[in-house]
């Protein structure tokens, strides 16, 4: 199968692929889980907020939350090279060159953040 890139996009032969499928989808329940402890995380910054506890405490947190983050980004880009950008490749022409492009791109603004 060949991953898209966005829901009703065109696939190679120029009609949609809706058996597209994305590069992180083997690994989705670990992401899942992960974003879900992110999403705690956040809820428990809040909360620190509101219970007006020492800011250095809550830096720190927002600190492991912001790696919590990256490690999740990271993954992805990890599983969108070995997926979706391979895949192009393969293929070539036009559609790898903007899997390249859209991949150099996401990395420029992980690396900005």
């Amino acid at each position: 199968m060949t991953e898209t890139g966005s829901p009703g996009a065109l696939g190679v032969n120029g009609e949609g692929d809706a058996q597209a499928t994305h590069g992180y989808i083997t690994d989705k329940a670990n992401y899942l889980a992960r974003l879900k402890r992110i999403e705690g995380q956040a809820r428990g910054i809040h909360r620190m907020v509101d219970e007006e506890q020492y800011c250095i405490d809550i830096l720190t947190q927002v600190s492991a939350l912001t790696k919590a983050l990256e490690s999740v980004a990271l993954g992805l880009l990890d599983d969108h090279l070995k997926h979706c950008v391979v895949d192009a490749a393969r293929t070539g022409g036009a559609e790898a060159d903007a899997k390249v492009k859209e991949a150099s791109d996401a990395i420029a603004r992980l690396v900005r953040s």
